[in-house]
């Protein structure tokens, strides 16, 4: 089977991470996949101890989210969380609104940006790459998206690809998975409420209990070189019923 990560912003209100932690192994996780709010404040001495806390439960942070003005700022501590906790993948996550371009120029320019902002990475042995939201798939004045930019302007970097996002930017996931499969090295698995359901959740729903065509899209992936699967829920009413409720379908697809 193939290995599951779990993204530790699914968890961030059902502390502490080590009872996360604890409760990810049990359920059969191997990985999992880290942000900048778990470790971007860590000493040595701090990260050191997250690691040895995730090798307790048999769990490796094989990649983690690092924003991009981190990623441009603090190269060194970046790579030095990264050594630390073992990762292989490294994902630029999410521009904040009032930092987005609001045109295909300056969706380009920061496509350009990530480009720069990927060699130290890439040259340290890194996977280095852009993780979407739904932002990405909204047409611009000029008929383009800012996704297209984004990969014009960063030929050289992967897109970690969030399937769920994609599809309530209004797009075509197949599509998309046809269209960039090249660039997919790692795939957020979540899944959608149906209308009107969740609302407490954000309209999120448990992977396999929502509306996604999990076994379909897999295989679609399949093709692709996707090296972890990270199950995510952004506002879970219950991480315990997330844990183990995509853990087992995810084994069914």
């Amino acid at each position: 089977m193939t290995k599951l990560s779990f993204q530790l912003y699914s968890a961030r209100n059902f502390q502490p991470y080590s009872a996360i932690f604890e409760k990810l192994g049990k359920a059969g996780y191997q990985e999992v996949e880290g942000f900048g709010g778990i470790y971007a404040d860590l000493d040595d001495a701090g990260l050191n101890g997250l690691r040895a806390e995730l090798d307790k439960n048999g769990l490796v942070m094989a990649s983690g989210h690092f924003s991009p003005d981190f990623l441009d700022g603090e190269v060194k501590k970046s790579l030095n969380i990264a050594k630390i906790l073992g990762m292989d993948s490294i994902y630029a996550p999410h521009l904040a609104a009032e930092q987005r371009p609001t045109d295909g120029a300056g969706w380009l320019a920061f496509g350009k940006r990530l480009q720069e902002m990927s060699k130290p990475y890439k040259d340290a042995g890194y996977e280095f790459g852009w993780h979407n939201h739904d932002f990405e798939f909204v047409k611009l004045a000029d008929g383009s998206l800012p996704i297209e930019r984004i990969f014009e302007g960063a030929p050289d970097i992967s897109w970690e690809a969030d399937i769920a996002w994609v599809v309530r930017g209004g797009a075509d996931p197949f599509a998309w998975i046809e269209k960039l499969g090249p660039r997919i090295t790692s795939v957020h698995v979540k899944d959608i409420a149906p209308a009107g359901e969740n609302k407490n959740e954000d309209g999120w729903a448990d992977v396999g209990h929502g509306t996604l065509p999990w076994a379909k899209l897999i295989a679609a992936l399949k093709g692709t070189k996707t090296k972890h699967y990270v199950v995510e829920h952004d506002n879970p009413a219950d991480v315990d019923r997330l844990i183990t409720r995509s853990i087992a379908s995810f084994k069914t697809y």
